[in-house]
C-alpha cells in the first residue's frame, strides 16, 4: 500500500477523489431522480435496488444481489484490503408521500462516493462494499443484514442523512433515537349495536380508552421521548359492536434503558383499557427495535474538516431532537459515521410532501455530491492515518454464532 498520510499526498488524492465524483454526477443524479420517481416502499425497492446495483456494476464493482435473502438487498465489492468499508446505499419511498425522507439523496451520496473510490481502492489498502439496505422507514432492513453475514469484517460505516436547512454538519456528539414498533389487539364480543349491546364487549372502547391514556401519559414523559399510535381496525359497520380492535404504536427515546422503561408504561396504558373494558390484550412486536445512534468521533472530526471545505456550519450541535435509524443498530457494533445534509431552503419538516418535492431539487443534489466527496475524503483520511487504521481494522465486526456448545 502506498503511503497516504503525508500532506501532499493526501491532497492529491483528495483531488482525484473530487474529480471522479465530478466525472460521474451526471449518471449518480440521473439514477437518484429515478429512485425518487419509483416511490418504492419498504422491501419493493426493485427498480430503486437495481438502479443503484446496476451504476455500480458499471463503475467497475462486483455485485451480488439478494444479500441475506432480501430480495431488494445487494453487496457492491471491489478491492481486497485488510480494511474493510462500507457505505450504506438506502432507497425505500415512504407510503403516500413519497421520498420525504431523501433516501434517493442517501443512495446518490454513497453511490457517488464508492464510484469515485473505486480506482483507489489498491492504493488506499481497503476492501470497499457499497451495501444496499432495504426498508429503513419500516422492517429494519440493516438490522437483519447485520444478523445474516451482509456486515461480517467491515471495520467501519458511513452513509449520510438529508434533513431540513439550518442543522449544522458537525455530526460529533449526535444521536437518533431508539424506537420499537408494536400491535395491540383488543378482542371483545360482538353483538347487534340496536337489539342486544349490553351483551356485547366492545373492542373500540378499549381502542379509545388506550388513546386517551398515552395522550395524558405524554404529559408526564421526558421532552425528548416519543410516542406515537393510530387505530388500523376498529369495526367495520354501525349495527355491530366491535369485537376487534387494533391499535398500532411505537415508542422512542434517545437510550434503550430509557425507551424500555417507556415502553412499559405505555403498555400498562393498553392493560388498563382492556381491564376497564373487559376486553382481552395481546401486544406483539411487528419490527426489529432500532437502537441509539453513535456516531465515531474521529470519522467526524474528517467529515467535518471536509465539510468545512465547502464552507457549511460546522459548529457543534445536538442534532436533530427526534428520529430513528437501523443504522443505529450498525454504530452499535461497528464504528460509524451518518452526519445530517442540510438541504438549503428545505423550510419544511422531513416526512411531509414538500420535504419530497424538495428531495428532488437542485439544491439537494448539489449538497448530495459536497456530501459524496465528503464521503470519499473522510474513508481516505480514515484510511491513511495509520492509528485510526488499525483501531478500524481490529473493530472489524464478527457475528457471535451459536453451537451445541454454546457461544463462539
Amino acid at each position: 500500500m502506498e503511503q497516504t498520510d503525508t500532506t501532499a499526498g493526501m491532497a492529491t488524492l483528495r483531488a482525484a477523489l473530487a474529480d471522479r465524483v465530478e466525472d460521474w454526477k451526471p449518471r449518480v443524479q440521473a439514477m437518484a431522480h429515478e429512485i425518487h420517481t419509483n416511490r418504492e416502499l419498504s422491501f419493493e425497492e426493485v427498480r430503486s435496488a437495481e438502479a443503484a446495483a446496476a451504476l455500480l456494476a458499471d463503475g467497475g464493482f462486483e455485485v451480488e444481489r439478494g444479500t441475506g435473502g432480501l430480495p431488494t438487498a445487494f453487496t457492491a465489492s471491489a478491492g481486497s484490503g485488510e480494511l474493510t468499508v462500507a457505505l450504506c446505499v438506502e432507497y425505500d419511498a415512504l407510503p403516500d408521500i413519497g421520498h420525504a425522507c431523501g433516501h434517493n439523496l442517501i443512495a446518490g451520496a454513497s453511490v457517488a462516493a464508492a464510484l469515485a473510490l473505486r480506482p483507489h481502492v489498491d492504493e488506499l489498502g481497503i476492501t470497499l462494499k457499497a451495501i444496499g439496505t432495504p426498508a429503513e422507514e419500516h422492517g429494519g432492513g440493516k438490522v437483519l443484514l447485520l444478523e445474516r453475514g451482509a456486515f461480517d469484517g467491515v471495520g467501519l460505516a458511513l452513509m449520510v442523512h438529508p434533513v431540513q436547512d439550518g442543522v449544522t454538519y458537525n455530526p460529533a456528539g449526535t444521536s437518533a433515537q431508539a424506537v420499537g414498533r408494536y400491535k395491540a389487539t383488543f378482542t371483545g364480543k360482538a353483538a347487534h349495536a340496536a337489539a342486544a349491546p349490553h351483551l356485547a364487549v366492545n373492542a373500540a372502547d378499549a381502542a379509545v380508552l388506550s388513546q386517551v391514556a398515552v395522550g395524558l401519559l405524554r404529559q408526564q414523559i421526558p421532552g425528548d421521548h416519543r410516542i406515537a399510535l393510530y387505530v388500523a381496525e376498529a369495526g367495520h359497520v354501525t349495527n355491530i359492536i366491535p369485537e376487534r380492535a387494533v391499535v398500532e404504536f411505537e415508542c422512542r427515546a434517545f437510550t434503550l434503558a430509557e425507551y424500555e422503561a417507556l415502553l412499559e408504561r405505555v403498555r400498562r396504558c393498553f392493560e388498563g383499557a382492556a381491564l376497564a373494558t373487559g376486553t382481552t390484550l395481546t401486544i406483539e412486536s411487528t419490527e426489529p427495535v432500532y437502537e441509539p445512534l453513535l456516531q465515531d468521533t474521529a470519522l467526524a472530526a474528517h467529515w467535518t474538516e471536509a465539510m468545512d471545505v465547502f464552507g457549511k456550519d460546522t459548529s457543534p450541535s445536538a442534532g436533530i431532537t427526534g428520529g430513528s435509524t437501523d443504522m443505529g443498530n450498525i454504530s452499535q457494533v461497528i464504528p460509524s459515521l451518518h452526519p445530517w445534509l442540510s438541504i438549503p431552503g428545505a423550510d419544511v419538516a422531513i416526512h411531509s410532501h414538500g420535504f419530497a418535492a424538495l428531495a428532488d431539487s437542485p439544491e439537494a443534489y448539489g449538497v448530495m455530491f459536497e456530501a459524496a466527496t465528503a464521503l470519499a475524503w473522510t474513508i481516505a483520511a480514515a484510511a491513511g492515518t495509520p492509528t485510526e487504521r488499525a483501531r478500524f481494522v481490529k473493530a472489524a465486526y464478527r457475528r457471535r454464532t451459536f453451537t451445541q456448545e454454546g457461544t463462539s
